[in-house]
């Protein structure tokens, strides 16, 4: 995957496994090479940034990669059933996810939506340990690093799906599966590991 990452960001994607033949061989079933958990960001299309095929990636997305019920069901599914060694779970910078939750903070912050806020609420914590406020104190925009919180929120996110799936954790811990937290870099195009927990090595997968 970060071979293909490469070509991306260096301009020159392959586009594999992207004709009639492999579409027509994948009608009956799939075996994706990895499950990736991500931001519903339009500019995080992770087929295009990990430069993949069609039946390569089993892709999960909700806005600030933010773990649910739905999110949890489907990477099970995707380790139990398609059997997948790899989940990469994967953030980037200028998130708004992010920059809603560290808004929503301030003293002066104006109410979200309900949905909205039941969304960024799991990213709260990141904000508030960043800053070194308590949950109940208000913060100053002017001193959030966004980068770290959404770096925060990604460590949090990788731990929360160990501890919520027993499927996923058992899967760790006897070696068939890995768990990597990434960032994706906007301007320059480039995934860059955070969190490995597993077997995988992200020098060569």
């Amino acid at each position: 995957m970060l071979r293909g990452n490469a070509r991306f960001v260096d301009g020159d994607p392959e586009h594999p496994r992207q004709d009639v033949e492999r579409r027509e061989t994948l009608a009956a079933a799939q075996a994706p090479l990895a499950a990736i958990f991500g931001c519903s960001d339009s500019r995080l299309a992770a087929e295009i940034i990990f430069d993949l095929g069609l039946g390569d990636a089993f892709v999960v997305r909700n806005a600030g990669q933010v773990m649910s019920e739905s999110v949890l069901g489907s990477l099970e599914y995707a380790v139990g059933v398609l059997h997948v060694p790899l989940i990469l779970v994967l953030g980037h910078d200028e998130c708004g996810a992010v920059r809603a939750a560290i808004d929503s903070q301030a003293a002066d912050a104006d109410p979200l939506p309900p949905h909205i806020a039941s969304l960024i609420r799991p990213i709260v914590p990141a904000v508030h340990r960043v800053t070194h406020t308590r949950a109940d104190q208000p913060i100053d925009l002017a001193t959030v690093d966004a980068g770290e919180v959404g770096r925060e929120h990604l460590r949090d996110t990788v731990a929360e799906l160990l501890e919520s799936s027993e499927l996923i954790s058992a899967a760790v811990a006897d070696g068939s599966l890995a768990i990597v937290g990434a960032n994706y870099r906007l301007q320059e195009g480039r995934v860059v590991p955070d969190v490995v927990v597993g077997l995988a090595d992200p020098a060569t997968d």
